[in-house]
């Protein structure tokens, strides 16, 4: 199978060193391929993401009978015999889990440690988390089993009523847990283990946990191809913010290099017609209607083809582009609000403006979600109703099917390819909303209602606020702002504590 047929659940339970060299086909020596290998809207969206790699432990003592006193704690995991149970029983559980990952992860074999030793063996390991469940033993085997390594993280299983009972259900406190919103964390430490990393019972409180972890190992680092150079919507530091705070890897390309390389694909007969091929076919998908020149989408594809081998040449999975209202459409003699729409469709990342006050949230949502994420516009909030708008929205909302689209002019310009997306009315989002480059993020989920027709950006949604809209008109700054579909404000929450982002949640005011 080609990497790029690989969908997110059949990267479940692959080895990191299965997926060296990417999945946008970037091998270490490989041609790059031809336009017939790329665009193809019945393929299932492209994974960028490394897999969580996790570690579960079960932590236990045997206890020893003696006369006349009390010799064992709470528990149903007493003996070596009751522990090797257990562990059969975690192996079982957590394979079901990561059955139902829709991101990659893969589970370690369990371990059973008994000593602070054993424990210390264990972090010599290569692991992104450890999964505790902590049976019974002391504290100080406890914070044993915790992870050392301040850029990994633990996660705390207790039963009450899923198996046998544990100690230390009964005995976690704020002795051993931190609470609030620590201050100094960061990338390189993202604190020790903290109340809402204990889970009680459930599989599916477990499983969300794990999926944040996954989405901040592969924000941190992460390579983007920014054509045109950065920069930061009323924030001149934005950029470097990002790579200080989240070690983004901003691979700046200029215009200059990039003029030769759309001149020359205009003028190659069989990319021309790959491109002409691939524009019918997008055409030709349900419910969608062509309303501007269709030279415009076809120049859209070859600026696809382009933007697609900057990405594989730099192995990056994710672009930006500055100028994309003007300086870009001569060139391409089209917009780039559809290229950037197929990019994200395709399960890429791809965003207009080059704005890093936003970036880096839109990389994060797009690995929570595992969807499209939109960068857009934000509007004045009232009656408790935002408007979103922008010209390069996905289609694949759900990362399966096409929404109905217009496929129309770019707003401002009345010139090239742009789509009007029809969000599912209905639709429960999610919202970041970054306070410039100040480290603070505001989030909040909302309802589509319509999505009109107003004089602005071609897609835009109407949006029911959920939560204190009131507060958010305090918070208005002619910013951008991400959308993904879904409800992920909890991942969000343990995301921005482990980074030392401070963190507001609309929705819960």
């Amino acid at each position: 199978m080609h990497p790029d047929r690989m969908n997110r659940r059949e990267f479940v339970g692959l080895t990191t060193a299965s997926l060296a060299g990417g999945v946008l086909g970037f091998a270490t020596s490989g041609a790059i391929p031809t336009p017939e290998d790329r665009w193809d809207p019945d393929s299932p969206p492209i994974c960028t993401g490394k897999p969580l790699v996790v570690q579960p432990v079960l932590m236990y003592r045997v206890a020893e009978r003696r006369e006349a006193t009390s010799w064992k704690s709470w528990g149903g995991v007493q003996t070596d015999e009751t522990a090797a149970k257990e562990a059969e029983s975690i192996s079982k559980e957590l394979g079901t889990l990561a059955g139902q990952a829709d991101f990659p992860v893969k589970m370690l074999p369990v371990v059973k440690v008994r000593s602070a030793a054993e424990a210390a063996r264990v972090h010599e390991g290569e692991y992104d988390a450890i999964v505790l469940y902590a049976a019974n033993g002391p504290g100080d085997l406890l914070q044993a089993c915790f992870t050392p390594k301040k850029d990994r993280d633990t996660i705390l299983f207790v039963r009450e009523s899923s198996g046998p009972a544990y100690y230390w259900y009964e005995a976690l406190s704020t002795k051993y847990l931190q609470t609030g919103r620590p201050a100094g964390n960061s990338y390189l430490n993202h604190g020790g283990p903290h109340v809402d990393d204990v889970v009680v019972d459930d599989g599916g409180e477990l499983l969300w946990r794990l999926r944040a972890l996954y989405a901040l190992k592969n924000l941190v680092g992460t390579r983007i191809v920014a054509l045109g150079g950065p920069w930061g919507k009323y924030a001149p530091d934005a950029p470097q913010v990002a790579r200080e705070k989240y070690r983004l890897n901003i691979i700046e390309v200029s215009y200059g290099d990039i003029t030769a390389r759309i001149q020359a694909a205009a003028q190659d007969a069989r990319m021309v017609a790959t491109a002409q091929r691939q524009a019918d076919k997008y055409l030709s998908l349900p419910d969608t209607t062509l309303m501007t020149d269709k030279k415009f989408v076809v120049n859209a594809f070859l600026l696809y083809g382009v933007f697609r081998d900057l990405m594989r040449e730099h192995e990056a999975p994710a672009f930006t582009i500055q100028g994309c209202m003007g300086k870009i459409l001569p060139i391409a003699r089209t917009t780039p609000c559809l290229t950037l729409s197929l990019l994200n469709d395709e399960g890429l990342m791809a965003f207009c403006e080059s704005d890093f006050v936003i970036i880096p949230a839109g990389v994060l949502l797009h690995y929570i979600s595992g969807k499209p994420v939109f960068l857009h516009n934000s509007t004045f909030p009232h009656n408790g109703i935002v408007t979103c708008a922008h010209c390069s929205a996905p289609r694949r909302l759900d990362g399966t099917r096409y929404e109905p689209a217009k496929i129309m002019t770019h707003y401002e310009s009345e010139y090239g390819a742009s789509p009007k997306v029809e969000m599912p009315l209905g639709r429960r989002v999610t919202f970041i909303d970054p306070e410039y480059a100040t480290n603070r993020w505001l989030g909040f989920t909302g309802i589509v209602k319509s999505n009109p027709s107003y004089e602005i950006c071609r897609s835009q949604q109407d949006v029911q606020i959920e939560g204190d809209w009131r507060k958010l008109v305090n918070e208005v700054r002619d910013s951008h702002w991400m959308m993904a579909p879904g409800d992920y404000l909890k991942e969000l929450a343990a995301v921005t504590r482990k980074l030392g982002i401070q963190w507001t949640d609309l929705s819960q005011t």
